[in-house]
């Protein structure tokens, strides 16, 4: 146990080294390419504005974002009622989708009991 802490410690260390040397040139190299969405001055005021505008930006994309939302809805309905129709490439996507939401959630299942497989160890 205590080889592996020294381990960690030790790889901690070279990423803090890393980050000292790289970290400032990795910084102004996103601030210069990304100069277009600084805002000059950054006042308070500025910022509160900003942040107003784009929760009622969000919140007027609602509505379209339902609308999407019903049109995909039928569209799986139409499916759903011709699902002797399905090719096998779709039946695939859907499978294929499927296995994906399985997959985060078993992930997220082991994350949430400590990256344990086996459940609660006493």
């Amino acid at each position: 146990m205590a080889s592996k802490l020294r381990q960690l410690q030790s790889k901690a260390c070279q990423a803090s080294k890393f980050v000292s040397q790289h970290g400032t040139s990795y910084y102004k190299q996103l601030l210069e390419q990304n100069k277009q969405y600084i805002q000059e001055p950054a006042t308070v005021e500025k910022c509160n504005e900003l942040s107003k505008q784009l929760l009622y930006t969000r919140l007027a994309s609602i509505p379209v974002r339902c609308e999407a939302f019903w049109k995909e809805l039928d569209q799986v309905k139409s499916l759903w009622k011709n699902r002797g129709d399905v090719t096998v490439e779709e039946a695939g996507t859907v499978a294929l989708f499927g296995l994906e939401c399985f997959a985060w959630f078993c992930a997220g299942e082991i994350v949430g009991r400590g990256f344990t497989f086996t459940g609660y160890y006493p």
